[in-house]
């Protein structure tokens, strides 16, 4: 798909950014786009004056904004040369859909999530490096430099759960009209999310708690006006507490007690399970033993009961609600969490609270307790094969209508494509979880109609919350608001664009909320930072004087520090190495001596056990002078007679090279050094008997530039025509000839 057209209006004055949320399961680029503030000013400049920038869709006709790839950037930690060839497609979709004179001024973000924080800082920064470099070499968006975020700053980086939560209430609020600054009658709206692993809260408290609070993040946006608002939100994380991980640890208490209450020591593991549709076998092991019997740490087999309000009271105890709070007040597991008035804060659900309440039940939007119980209560008395054809059915018409078998229709909503048969087995605990998280662990309210609420809509809910003096249903269940759907990835985009409004006077500049807090240590939120010296000098400079810091200096006084010590170890060091240095040369020499032994004992010389040299003649070298095969290389020799196979020499000579029967004489031809192989050319005559002349001294050993290639290794004689000589540089500068 090519690009916009300069002339399409709807590219006037359009800019553009780029989200890619990199995930455990997989990478989606998701293209935005807003109208430049200038243009907008121009244009209906009172009237938009107190709204923020109009965050779209990245495509006019809303299609092909987003891309996805396969699987989670994470996987690459043990192979980064595939980091490009899984980037390349979704860079190539982003430039294929930006026009190339607008790519330079649009933003490009990496953020990664769950699969991420899951590797170890080496494995983060390496992927981080990585990614930073393909977008930097391979296109022309506007990337961040290096900074204590990352490589490429704030633009490729690591987010945390709690910035994924604020981002989303961000998100909310800016789909809600929660930003609008002419309503004075309502608060923004607080966000929930829950995932698979995780679930978040993230509201603005009431200002009587607000105030001297750290545990408050500074929320900073600027109007198309050039007004900046600004909303302190507080966020927190329940790790463990998502659908999955909630069922894993149910299954090991439910096996747990199960093993605790049997008698016997019978086969029959089957554990009677109510948070199942009827008559569902499942297969499960625990993850989550609180028990040391071995027992309860196998197989055993779930069967379902279809009881809704027992599911609810087994799984509250997971809430741990009972946990110690060293800072009131406390929600789930001990976690310190605001008060929250219902009465005037009203919260949006997103991810598994929409998933659970439309999908199954068919209600999604404003939450009713009594209606959402009385669903969830039919579902799970279901029976599992009723359920199952129901499945089949809606694939097929999708008229979400089930009869038990009375013959009676069960209303449990129409289950679209979306809907599969695994959602189904687990709907009835996911929504038992849900509903326990809201009230129990959050504390909302539950709203109760004495009569009954089996034929109300949505709208009938809000005016019955509107009668109740809540003004706005407490709770609705959201996923997408228009055509956007509620991301994180959208809370990111509506700051960016915001930054872009000029102020009205000197301001600070809209940057992310994690990154405007002046000092670190006092941040709630602690930002994954892979290790560099930009993150040591994060660390360091909050203890310098300002003038010593970079703002001050120009520079990085850190970095100037850790160039001073390095040539401070080097001054140091020198002196030392130039002491040291013969030491090294002759542990060296000792290594290259023993090399030489080693070849050696392959042209037939070896040492014996006391370390005496022996071969063809077991007489060691003179000591007079130091031996050395690559220096001089054999004296005069003496006669001497054989009595035996073996030939005995006098002590005097030296063995550079065995002698053999003949008569040598040593030659060379220039004093200068020579890098070629000599080869020795040797006239000799031959004997019988047992003894055998040595060569007169008459004769010359005669040394060319040529190199013979063979060698006898005969230990009784030596064959001269086969003499290989040593590798080496001679340094020989005088003729030796063998004397008495």
């Amino acid at each position: 798909m090519p690009p916009p057209t300069a002339g399409n209006a709807w590219l006037a004055g359009r800019r553009f950014g780029i989200v890619i949320d990199a995930g455990s399961s997989g990478s989606r680029l998701q293209i935005y786009s807003w109208r430049d503030p200038r243009f907008v000013l121009a244009d209906k400049g009172d009237e938009l004056a107190n709204t923020l920038p109009k965050v779209e869709k990245g495509t006019r006709d809303g299609e092909g904004w987003v891309k996805k790839a396969e699987p989670g950037i994470s996987s690459f930690a043990d192979h980064l040369h595939d980091i490009p060839g899984y980037l390349r497609p979704l860079l190539a979709h982003a430039r294929d859909l930006i026009p190339p004179k607008l790519q330079a001024e649009t933003p490009l973000y990496f953020l990664a999530t769950a699969g991420m924080r899951l590797l170890t800082p080496e494995q983060q920064a390496n992927i981080l490096r990585e990614t930073c470099n393909f977008f930097v070499y391979h296109s022309h968006f506007k990337i961040d430099v290096s900074s204590a975020a990352g490589p490429c700053g704030s633009s490729v980086r690591i987010i945390t759960g709690e910035e994924e939560g604020l981002f989303g209430w961000i998100a909310v609020n800016y789909l809600m009209d929660g930003f609008s600054s002419s309503s004075t009658k309502h608060t923004t709206y607080g966000f929930l999310d829950m995932g698979g692993a995780s679930t978040q809260i993230a509201f603005e408290p009431s200002n009587t708690y607000q105030k001297d609070k750290s545990d408050l993040i500074n929320v900073r946006l600027r109007l198309l006006g050039g007004k900046e608002i600004q909303h302190r939100v507080f966020v927190a994380t329940w790790l463990g507490y998502g659908t999955n991980q909630a069922r894993e640890k149910y299954v090991g208490v439910a096996i747990n007690e199960f093993e605790e209450s049997r008698h016997g020591d019978g086969d029959n593991d089957v554990v009677a399970d109510p948070c199942l549709p009827k008559h569902l076998e499942l297969t499960e092991t625990p993850v989550h033993v609180g028990s040391a019997s071995d027992h309860a740490k196998k197989t055993h087999r779930l069967i379902g009961t279809g009881s809704f309000e027992e599911c609810m009271q087994k799984s509250s105890p997971l809430l741990n609600n009972n946990a110690p709070c060293p800072d009131t007040p406390c929600l789930m597991n001990g976690i310190h969490v605001p008060p929250i008035d219902f009465s005037v804060s009203h919260f949006i659900g997103v991810s598994e609270y929409w998933f659970s309440s439309e999908h199954v039940f068919g209600l999604g939007g404003p939450y009713n307790f009594v209606e959402y119980e009385r669903a969830a209560s039919k579902f799970c008395s279901m029976e599992w094969d009723d359920i199952v054809r129901q499945h089949e059915r809606s694939q097929h018409s999708g008229d979400g209508e089930v009869e038990n078998k009375d013959g009676q229709v069960v209303e449990v909503g129409k289950w679209g494509p979306q809907v599969e048969l695994s959602r189904l087995s687990m709907q009835c605990f996911k929504a038992a979880w849900i509903a326990n998280v809201l009230h129990e662990g959050i504390g909302m309210p539950r709203i109760v109609d004495f009569g009954g609420n089996s034929t109300s809509n949505d709208n009938e809910v809000a005016e019955q919350a509107e009668e109740k003096g809540l003004g706005r249903p407490t709770f609705q269940s959201v996923d997408t608001v228009g055509d956007i759907a509620i991301s994180w990835t959208l809370g990111k985009m509506v700051l960016v664009a915001s930054s872009e409004v000029p102020p009205l006077k000197n301001a600070k500049p809209i940057v992310d909320p994690i990154d405007d807090v002046p000092e670190s240590e006092t941040s709630p939120i602690t930002p994954i930072r892979p290790f560099s010296m930009e993150a040591l000098e994060n660390r360091i400079s909050p203890h310098l004087p300002y003038s010593l810091t970079r703002p001050s200096l120009g520079f990085s006084p850190v970095i100037l520090l850790y160039i001073l010590v390095m040539l401070v170890l080097i001054l140091i060091t020198w002196p030392l190495w130039r002491r040291l240095r013969p030491v090294f040369r002759r542990s060296l020499r000792r290594l290259t001596r023993r090399d030489v032994d080693t070849y050696s004992l392959e042209e037939g010389i070896s040492l014996n056990g006391n370390g005496h040299y022996r071969g063809a003649f077991s007489t060691p070298p003179s000591p007079r002078k130091k031996w050395h095969p690559f220096q001089k290389l054999i004296p005069k020799a003496r006669p001497v007679s054989r009595s035996s196979s073996r030939t005995r020499r006098p002590s005097s000579l030296n063995l550079a090279h065995p002698l053999v029967s003949g008569e040598v004489s040593l030659k060379r031809e220039s004093p200068v050094r020579s890098n070629s192989f000599p080869s020795i050319n040797v006239s000799s005559s031959s004997s019988s008997g047992n003894t055998s002349p040595l060569p007169s001294p008459d004769h010359d050993l005669e040394v060319s530039g040529s190199l013979y290639h063979s060698r006898s290794r005969n230990g009784s004689q030596v064959n001269l025509n086969s003499v290989i000589m040593p590798r080496t540089i001679s340094r020989v500068n005088s003729e030796h000839s063998f004397a008495d």
